[in-house]
């Protein structure tokens, strides 16, 4: 995650906590909310990335109900997220299987590592530079939802990481975004190029990826206007949210309507 590109943490969470002391509580009310209205209450700010000034009157609640709600569903989701969340194969990816241009020079790559951000708010006193190498290293060391890849596998990862063990980096001083192999010079003039043009290629699937999660939840088109605890938890919810009806409703076709 990225830090903050505008906004103050402390403000959000000040805000936060007059919404959970709002004068209009009334908790004969909260029991009576079904957990059909909790579940819309939670998409409509999630996926229309509507503030809770205008979701109460959607459901003629107080503010408080609102919250109260938003986060009795945010923590459901979090609680089975995890078992939703699509681990690495050990079969070589039918991508790379069925592609000429993949196979068998990509065959072990498991999965793309990105500098794409979802926007976050983070506090004054947190406030730091946090370089795509420091992210990856805080993913392999931290003590809980390690990164683990699989033995003999690897991640293809940006130009803004750097080549080591089980992430493979493309070619530096060689262009390598798609964007620079078009026109006129369409084509790799070199062994170097071809490689980074192929890397590029089965990196971009995350920015694809990114494109169509902000689209679906459009809450992310901006930093969530949660204290930053929340908005990771919002993150992991959405993803499960995702995989699930991408596994379990026949009937979502959003992927094909969306334009990527």
């Amino acid at each position: 995650m990225d830090r903050a590109h505008h906004g103050d943490q402390e403000i959000l969470e000040e805000r936060e906590r007059n919404a959970l002391h709002d004068d209009e509580f009334d908790a004969d009310t909260i029991l009576l909310i079904s957990v059909e209205e909790m579940v819309a209450t939670f998409l409509l700010v999630v996926g229309q990335n509507s503030r809770y000034c205008y979701t109460k009157d959607t459901f003629n609640r107080s503010t408080f109900a609102t919250s109260v709600n938003f986060h009795k569903v945010l923590r459901a989701l979090n609680q089975i997220a995890p078992s939703l969340m699509a681990k690495p194969e050990i079969a070589v990816p039918r991508k790379i299987r069925k592609s000429t241009r993949f196979y068998p020079y990509f065959k072990d790559c498991v999965g793309a590592i990105d500098g794409t951000h979802i926007l976050a708010v983070v506090s004054q006193k947190k406030k730091r530079s946090a370089h795509n190498s420091k992210v990856l290293n805080d993913a392999l060391t931290r003590n809980s939802n390690r990164l683990l890849v699989p033995e003999g596998k690897f991640y293809v990862v940006g130009c803004g990481f750097p080549n080591r063990r089980n992430f493979l980096a493309p070619y530096r001083g060689v262009r390598y975004h798609l964007q620079e192999y078009s026109g006129q010079n369409s084509q790799p003039t070199n062994a170097k190029e071809l490689f980074n043009h192929r890397h590029a290629s089965l990196r971009n699937m995350v920015e694809i990826i990114f494109r169509i999660f902000k689209s679906r939840f459009l809450i992310f088109k901006s930093a969530p206007p949660f204290p930053y605890k929340t908005q990771t938890e919002i993150v992991l919810a959405c993803v499960g949210l995702h995989n699930f009806l991408q596994k379990f409703c026949r009937t979502d076709n959003f992927l094909k309507k969306t334009k990527v």
